[in-house]
């Protein structure tokens, strides 16, 4: 029993810390990597699993369902979710169907069909699957929400890196970048770093102004939308 195998642990990083959206941000890929060593800090050498999420802030949001009534469309059905992450992107050496049973990867949301979204009040379980698949459906379109499997290589059973994307209209705020080690459908090392995505320059400012004086800011965007629209008419008036 001394002599069995001990679990072993995970030595993670980023390659950024910190992402700086700035004008003519138009995306980037962020680099997770690290090594499966020993207690002892030698190379693990057994075939592990590796997975990797990196998820954004969480939020709550409201999901309406379109229904077309006499030939126009409006808002039937809705339901408010309390922690839908912004961003969401999962990669792994494998499918995560073939690493770990339903359970394990619901515990650890190892997967979009096993995020935990919290609906909000009491809600029918067959119309909370259809809510939540349209906002993975949406999300996913929209480049926030990813799914890579095979997307973490893993080299002489130590070193492991994975490549994710982050589109140009990634939301700001405190990410974290989880790793996850697995054998045998089990669990056996995990550890995370965070990653802040952040406004710098005029859009800083401007999302600063907005969130500081809301009053002021809805009422400057009216009054910049009428002089617009006053400047344009008299530029056609001209021509």
């Amino acid at each position: 029993m001394l002599g069995g195998a001990r679990d072993p642990i995970l030595v993670t990083e980023v390659s950024q810390h910190t992402i700086d959206l700035q004008q003519g941000f138009n995306g980037t890929d962020l680099l997770l990597f690290g090594a499966v060593l020993t207690p002892e800090g030698s190379r693990a050498a057994q075939d592990y699993d590796i997975v990797v999420v990196l998820k954004g802030p969480t939020q709550s949001i409201v999901l309406r369902e379109k229904q077309k009534i006499a030939g126009i469309w409006v808002n039937a059905a809705s339901t408010e979710f309390r922690s839908a992450p912004s961003y969401y992107a999962v990669a792994s050496t494998r499918p995560i169907d073939q690493i770990v049973d339903e359970k394990t990867a619901a515990i650890y949301e190892l997967g979009l069909k096993w995020l935990q979204l919290s609906p909000i009040g009491a809600i029918d379980p067959e119309e909370q699957a259809r809510f939540a698949a349209g906002l993975v459906e949406r999300n996913r379109d929209a480049g926030l929400y990813r799914e890579d499997e095979g997307g973490v290589s893993v080299s002489e059973q130590v070193l492991y890196q994975a490549r994710i994307r982050l589109p140009s209209q990634v939301p700001t705020g405190k990410y974290t970048a989880e790793t996850f080690a697995i054998a045998d459908g089990r669990v056996v090392a995990s550890a995370s770093s965070d990653v802040e995505v952040r406004k710098l320059g005029i859009e800083r400012a401007i999302a600063n102004f907005s969130e500081n004086y809301g009053l002021a800011y809805g009422l400057l965007a009216v009054f910049i939308s009428i002089g617009m629209g006053w400047l344009a008419g008299r530029l056609f008036a001209l021509v």
